[in-house]
């Protein structure tokens, strides 16, 4: 069982009230050759469903910030404003389904900052990286208004490109989230 594991390693040994790892390590039983039937309230969210949709929701807005940025280049007003606001609307939709994906994980799973490791580190990794994705949908809400402005230009876009880069460094953060957090 997963408290043996004190017996084994120094390092758990001041914690003895250590009930979980991650669940795709999985507990000591396992090397042992035992036979391991997981707890249901240290079950690792799944990647189908709202995760899948997040993801969905950020290679899409990677997508139109460029189609925005392309309409910077070409001078296509109407372009760059369509593609900003679409950007910060799938930013704005990625946040309510990881609000929701919360709330999931907390009332159906029990899924809480307590539940061991999994627990921690996801609500740690996926709530950083949601705070800097309200972060930057606030960037872009700010270049948004800048653009329909009338701020940029194809030549001087210094600030569009500098948050344009952060939200594609987003989107990427996610996918190595996506892969280690929902699916390993």
């Amino acid at each position: 069982s997963v408290p043996d594991l004190a017996a084994f390693d120094p390092l758990f040994t001041p914690y003895k009230d250590f009930l979980g790892t991650w669940p795709s390590i999985g507990p000591g039983g396992m090397v042992l050759g035992t036979e391991y039937v997981p707890d249901p309230k240290f079950m690792a969210m799944g990647w189908s469903g709202l995760p899948a949709i997040n993801t969905a929701l950020l290679l899409t807005s990677g997508a139109t910030i460029t189609w925005a940025h392309w309409g910077l280049i070409k001078n296509n007003r109407k372009q760059l404003v369509i593609g900003m606001a679409l950007t910060v609307a799938l930013g704005i939709a990625f946040l309510i389904c990881q609000g929701l994906e919360y709330h999931h994980a907390y009332t159906e799973m029990g899924l809480t900052l307590g539940s061991g490791a999994y627990g921690a580190s996801f609500f740690m990794l996926t709530g950083f990286h949601g705070f800097h994705v309200l972060l930057g949908t606030l960037m872009l809400i700010v270049i948004l208004l800048r653009c329909m402005k009338g701020h940029f230009t194809p030549e001087h876009h210094f600030g569009f490109e500098g948050v344009a880069w952060y939200w594609h460094f987003v989107d990427v953060v996610w996918l190595g989230l996506f892969i280690f957090v929902y699916i390993l």
